[in-house]
């Protein structure tokens, strides 16, 4: 009998061992897109034609944007970082005569996470104080409160557009308090935002992977929780399991008119170029005679070229560097998917430099986003009507 044991714990060993080397390298290939794969939801509408049609207006200076709502912008990752954060955009409107607000929550976290696990490079930074995004059920709360506040206040109805990790936040804050709030809301734009969830998050986190992975995850735990004061359920909440099960919990409710607008980042020579020289920056001299190396900021367009490549060449997916474009596509939506290369993070920096040029700027994308969302819920009245009549 006890030979017998020995190979029945051997065998139970090695296919635990099998077990998690599958896990480990299938990583997140059997849920990229799983919304799309789920049977009973409806699928997306192609709103893409549409929205460049506004957009050539929008360039033309001919603004159809109503100021009988207020706009509400929920940023996302970076929201610490970047001080012009959607406030360039904000101005935009005011300029146009339209109320609009930014809602002040704070959602780092999987900006650093991606990058240190992408790239095995960890980022060191004076401006990370203060307490990051928490929950998306936390944020969803502050973002209600901040929706009925404007409401009260204005007696006009909001039209959000949460970028990133504010577009899931968004629309949990509809799925969670629909009741509450469907006199009040006129619709949401979600740009850019793992409503499905991310590859980046998911593959760090999952349970049961080799010991790498568990290391990882283990670092960043201390990262998050004690480096950044973060909370690490705000990575959490957007794994696929997270995603999987709040979805199945608490859907967005059908009536509401929904966009998403998704991109791929470039990853061109040129772009990717600029991140092998960053990385490789070494001291001239060092105590031990040795050239040392020293923590430096990366161009952020370079480390998200990175990803979106190693994302392509793991899983064969398209991405904006952190979110496929398979999850970032909410179902029943009007799906904008332009062909423009941009990244996960050019809402932010891109803001800081909107000059004229060839292409559109973020303010610019953000009214033709929304003037579709106009003509959606309006479309989605006029449907209404007529099925009553």
């Amino acid at each position: 009998m006890a030979p017998f044991r020995v190979f029945q714990n051997g065998a139970s060993l090695f296919q635990g061992l099998v077990d998690r080397a599958r896990k480990t390298v299938r990583g997140s290939a059997d849920d990229i897109g799983w919304l799309q794969r789920t049977q009973g939801l409806p699928a997306a509408e192609d709103g893409t034609t549409r929205f460049l049609e506004i957009l050539d207006s929008v360039r033309k200076n001919e603004h159809k944007l109503p100021d009988a709502v207020v706009y509400l912008l929920v940023p996302g990752l970076f929201s610490n970082h970047g001080p012009l954060y959607f406030v360039k955009t904000k101005a935009y409107f005011s300029k146009m005569g339209l109320v609009c607000h930014i809602a002040k929550i704070h959602s780092e976290v999987l900006t650093y996470i991606s990058l240190c696990s992408s790239l095995d490079i960890l980022f060191s930074s004076s401006d990370t104080k203060g307490v990051l995004q928490s929950s998306v059920s936390k944020n969803a709360r502050e973002i209600k409160e901040y929706i009925e506040e404007i409401y009260w206040g204005s007696r006009k109805r909001v039209l959000l557009l949460g970028h990133s990790k504010g577009g899931v936040d968004a629309a949990a804050a509809l799925s969670l308090y629909w009741p509450q709030l469907k006199d009040k809301v006129a619709g949401l734009v979600l740009a850019q935002s793992p409503y499905g969830g991310s590859p980046v998050a998911s593959d760090i986190l999952r349970e049961g992977q080799l010991g790498d992975y568990v290391m990882l995850r283990k670092l960043m735990e201390i990262l998050v929780s004690k480096v950044l004061k973060g909370d690490l359920q705000a990575l959490e909440d957007l794994t696929y399991e997270r995603r999987k099960e709040f979805l199945a919990q608490h859907p967005l409710p059908p009536e509401v008119p929904i966009v998403s607008f998704h991109t791929e980042a470039s990853i061109t020579p040129s772009v990717l170029t600029a991140l092998s020289h960053v990385a490789h920056v070494e001291l001239p001299v060092a105590a031990d005679g040795n050239p040392a190396r020293i923590p430096v900021v990366m161009p952020l367009s370079a480390a998200l070229a990175a990803c979106s490549q190693l994302l392509v060449a793991r899983y064969g997916e398209k991405s904006d560097g952190l979110v496929t474009r398979k999850d970032a596509e909410v179902p029943g939506s009007v799906a904008v998917r332009p062909e423009r290369k941009l990244d996960h993070a050019w809402m932010v920096y891109s803001s800081m430099n909107e000059e004229p040029g060839d292409q559109a700027n973020t303010s610019q994308v953000c009214e033709a986003l929304l003037t579709l969302l106009v003509e959606v819920a309006q479309r989605r009245r006029h449907q209404t009507a007529m099925k009553d009549e």
